[in-house]
């Protein structure tokens, strides 16, 4: 394909755009060279939705547009635009019109919930110290450290911010299951998943963190959805 599409990649609660810095680095090497990461500031859903269409808007040409963790729902709520080409779940959360992140996990929570905290403020955190097990436990010590110490906690509102309009509905979709997450129950991804009729499922053997700790995997994801999707 020599015209490939643009990759924008959403991230999700407790991280930065820096958590797709594998995958980056990855689809760089595959000659995917067009590729953006949205910083979101995780302050709403309405909010996060709002600078993802704003950088889609910063792009000519076809996106493929990819979401991690509440990123999932970012992406469902923001993919409606025309030149997003494919949606790609990574570990993800897809709601429903009218549904929440926090409604979906409460419906089967995940094995780290209790890990997950307010502050004073009203931010979210993942504990610093149960963060690797919670998030990341396919990872060295280093790397999840640092994920743990930088990790970007949402204001805890937002985890309750329902999806207006559903954009997978309308755009094909590839999804990733990691089947050992403790972060989003692995049968809530399955279930979101098969309802969404995705092009294609893909299980990985992974923590929550499968794009940092399963690069190449997800690249290939994404590779399929670009190629698929190639005007």
């Amino acid at each position: 394909m020599s015209d490939k599409p643009t990759i924008v990649l959403v991230h999700g609660f407790w991280g930065g755009a820096a958590h797709w810095a594998n995958v980056i680095v990855e689809l760089n090497k595959r000659g995917y060279h067009k590729i953006r990461a949205v910083e979101n500031p995780l302050t709403s859903l309405a909010d996060d939705a709002e600078r993802t269409r704003k950088m889609l808007r910063q792009v000519d040409g076809p996106v493929v547009l990819v979401g991690h963790s509440y990123g999932g729902a970012v992406i469902t709520e923001a993919g409606d635009l025309p030149d997003v080409k494919a949606l790609v779940y990574i570990a993800a959360f897809a709601p429903d019109a009218g549904e929440s992140p926090g409604q979906i996990s409460e419906e089967k929570p995940p094995a780290a919930f209790e890990n997950i905290a307010p502050d004073s403020d009203g931010y979210l955190w993942d504990k610093p110290e149960k963060y690797r097990e919670s998030f990341a436990q396919d990872l060295g010590e280093d790397e999840a450290l640092v994920m743990a110490v930088t990790q970007k906690a949402p204001v805890g509102s937002t985890f309750g911010d329902t999806v207006t309009a559903a954009a997978w509905r309308n755009k094909p979709v590839w999804y990733q299951v990691s089947t050992q997450d403790r972060m989003i129950h692995p049968d809530n991804e399955r279930r979101m998943a098969k309802r969404m009729n995705p092009r294609r499922i893909v299980e990985l053997d992974a923590s929550h963190a499968s794009l940092a700790s399963q690069p190449q995997a997800v690249a290939d994801l994404i590779e399929e959805a670009a190629r698929e999707t190639a005007e």
